[in-house]
């Protein structure tokens, strides 16, 4: 594809889209191999951020607003992939993947809005194939270090019993982190939805609901607290679990159930011992501040993103209970200081890694469209790591 750009930062006035900005600009430079710009409603506002990150002031700043779909397909027509960080995108964010579709340009977001990502997969998915448009949904902490890690130890399952496991356990060790207002306010934009329309809540209830026409087998209860034999500790529910569940399905439903049509996978973190009575759902090492809630574009401090961190373990189980175990983690705070880099990476590989002849046109996940290019991009570009533990 020739196109005058690799990449395009759309949102980068945002509180993600500068750290992706920033990203880029430090990993990649303004004017090296790979050809980026910012986008966004507002060129003044970019202006600021290409000054505050340091970028030269040839660096292109490029006007597209989210409500008008002429300028959204003009912005995506001139670069081979789109990284989408203006949310909530259920109300932001379906005239991007419109225009991508349209226009055969692929497309990355860090979106945890499940209920939208099955939208937008009806609306566009055969368009997408059409036209050759790669669409990747939730490409930062939501969800590429537990696709990742789920595809990662299924794979050093098959090379150690000769056979992938029909069941997957992801356990959070640890980590530390904050809490952007962006991602606030696509909770809340979330949970408004579900309250106006009840077909949204079953939707984020189903583990199988990005996988049209597949009902897998009933799966492990992630939202009662116990003593859990197999991982070696007392485990509780995540957060963050009702997101990834869905991304990690369909991934294995996109593969052609490489792990079985039986398979099972449950997300929980990991307890020092049983919970106390009035412990709610867990929120893991996630700081919301002491100072309120922030506003969209308010976020962790540099020096909170640089001292966060993050520790996953994954144990993928055969049937008769011969275990295997990974980690994956991360050397910055989940939400923000690693998603920007895994965000950033993830366009790239789909920019200069991954051929239309391995992955093609549609609507995708991280592990599903680019697994083998992620895992050398991310621990040499974006600080994670990929290991076997026995």
């Amino acid at each position: 594809m020739n196109r005058e750009f690799d990449v395009i930062v759309f949102g980068a006035t945002g509180y993600t889209g500068r750290l992706v900005a920033e990203h880029l600009l430090k990993s990649h430079g303004a004017a090296g191999t790979v050809k980026w710009a910012m986008a966004g409603r507002n060129k003044d506002k970019l202006a600021e951020v290409r000054g505050f990150i340091g970028a030269p002031t040839v660096m292109p700043l490029i006007v597209a607003d989210s409500d008008q779909r002429a300028t959204l397909e003009a912005m995506a027509a001139r670069t081979k992939v789109v990284i989408s960080t203006a949310g909530p995108y259920q109300l932001y964010g379906s005239n991007l993947v419109a225009a991508c579709a349209k226009t055969g340009t692929d497309y990355v977001d860090l979106t945890g809005e499940s209920h939208w990502i099955a939208a937008m997969t009806a609306a566009h998915e055969t368009e997408a194939k059409r036209s050759g448009a790669r669409i990747v949904f939730s490409c930062g902490f939501d969800s590429i270090p537990f696709d990742l890690g789920v595809w990662f130890v299924e794979e050093a399952a098959k090379k150690k019993f000769g056979a992938y496991a029909s069941r997957v356990r992801g356990r959070i060790r640890g980590l530390k982190g904050g809490l952007s207002g962006g991602t606030l306010a696509s909770g809340q934009a979330t949970m408004a939805a579900a309250q106006k329309n009840p077909a949204i809540g079953q939707t984020l209830a189903d583990p199988f609901a990005l996988t049209t026409g597949f009902k897998g087998p009933t799966q492990p209860d992630g939202d009662t607290s116990y003593e859990d034999k197999v991982t070696g500790s007392w485990v509780g529910p995540f957060m963050m679990a009702g997101i990834n569940t869905k991304a990690v399905h369909r991934t294995n439903f996109l593969l052609g159930h490489p792990w079985g049509t039986d398979f099972r996978y449950d997300e929980m973190q990991m307890l020092d011992g049983p919970p106390a009575p009035s412990a709610g759902p867990g929120l893991g090492g996630f700081n919301f501040g002491a100072a309120g809630m922030p506003k969209p574009g308010e976020g962790p401090t540099k020096e909170e993103r640089e001292t966060g961190w993050y520790d996953i373990l994954f144990i993928a189980e055969t049937g008769d209970g011969r275990t295997v175990r990974a980690a994956v983690k991360g050397d910055r705070d989940p939400g923000y200081g690693s998603t920007s880099k895994i965000l950033a990476e993830s366009a790239l590989a789909l920019a200069f890694d991954v051929p239309h002849s391995v992955t093609a046109g549609g609507c995708w996940t991280s592990a599903a469209a680019m697994a083998p290019a992620l895992l050398k991009r991310l621990p040499a570009r974006a600080g994670l790591t990929f290991d076997v533990e026995n």
